[in-house]
């Protein structure tokens, strides 16, 4: 069973929004953290978003005030809202979970292309 499944990706125009969403297995019960990771090609993976158990939720610089993280609890669901898109957003996008004892899971990732 895939622990973490994103869907949404795609091509779309700079400026557009599009959301992405990530569905939890029930292997990732009651995760403390949702995340959503990004990596551009030739670089490293990077925290985009996150939203603890209590509804705190932190952004990186580059996507602050244009990406929104929420969470569906009942469903299991996380979703990141992406708006005003750049070019330099194109990266495949990965959903994480951490539980409290530590264990963290994976999405295979979704990829999402800004075109100018």
């Amino acid at each position: 069973q895939v622990p973490l499944v994103e869907s949404g990706g795609g091509l779309v125009q700079a400026g557009r929004s599009l959301t992405l969403s990530c569905a939890a297995s029930s292997s990732v019960f009651a995760p403390i953290v949702m995340a959503w990771y990004r990596q551009a090609p030739g670089k490293q993976r990077e925290l985009v978003a996150s939203m603890h158990s209590g509804g705190n939720t932190n952004y990186s610089d580059s996507v602050k005030g244009r990406f929104t993280i929420s969470r569906d609890i009942s469903k299991n669901k996380v979703y990141l809202q992406m708006n005003s898109l750049k070019p330099e957003d194109t990266a495949v996008y990965y959903c994480n979970a951490v539980r409290i004892t530590g264990s963290t899971f994976w999405g295979q990732g979704t990829q999402v292309t800004v075109s100018s």
